[in-house]
């Protein structure tokens, strides 16, 4: 699945530290059907006025949708114009500063030994075939052949490393790696070997280190990856 871009995701959750675009927010979504503007104000005690610009305001931040319907179950000439109406865009949205994406390795970590218990498996192997095929699915879903592209969009952070190839700047499963690097730094290889793939680049170009080993040692910022695509 293709993520909704990292700055968008920020902006939403920003747009919810306004305390009325929050109240209705939660008015919006714990409607069990679309909302309009007049029953969002009522539920509030705020103005009509107020309350349709916030909720225009979260319709541009991505967080609520808009449908237009005729309320009454009237329908033809004079029936009156079809009201608008207010609903949820989204489940849930999260954002972090540095972008990660634990979400991602929750899921296929689960999948690995749902995968191992199924077949009797190996699990760790499991992962990383799961890894490899979500990297190229990614990819896809970015419809994207450029892999740095694809890489800017999973929130890498990839840079020039002077010789050709790239270092990632950023590693989205950061927190997960603390004390488990053996595994989530082969899942993120995996992962990125797959999305490389999918854009046409040698997966043997992707190169997965143990980043703890890379920080003791002084070549690795706190919050690098521990992958790095070699020179062509």
């Amino acid at each position: 699945m293709n993520r909704v871009p990292w700055i968008s995701r920020v902006a939403a959750v920003a747009s919810l530290g306004d305390e009325n675009r929050r109240r209705l927010f939660d008015v919006v979504t714990a409607a069990p059907d679309a909302v309009g503007r007049d029953d969002a104000a009522a539920a509030l005690g705020m103005a009509r006025s107020t309350a349709s610009f916030h909720l225009d305001r979260l319709v541009r931040d991505g967080l609520l949708a808009v449908e237009f319907r005729k309320l009454g179950g009237k329908e033809g000439p004079g029936s009156g114009r079809p009201a608008k109406l207010y609903r949820a865009a989204v489940e849930e949205v999260s954002a972090s500063v540095p972008e990660r994406n634990y979400d991602l390795a929750a899921e296929l970590l689960v999948s690995a030994v749902e995968d191992s218990a199924a077949d009797g498996g190996s699990a760790r192997d499991a992962l990383l075939r799961a890894a490899r095929v979500r990297g190229g699915a990614a990819a896809d879903a970015a419809g994207a052949d450029d892999f740095p592209s694809v890489l800017v969009a999973e929130g890498y952070q990839p840079a020039d490393d002077g010789e050709g190839g790239l270092v990632l700047l950023n590693c989205p499963f950061h927190r997960v790696a603390q004390g488990h690097a053996g595994v989530v730094c082969a899942m993120n290889g995996a992962f990125l070997g797959g999305a490389a793939a999918a854009c046409g680049v040698d997966p043997a170009r992707v190169e997965a280190l143990d980043i703890e080993q890379l920080r003791a040692d002084g070549a690795a910022s706190p919050v690098q990856c521990c992958a790095r695509i070699l020179p062509a």
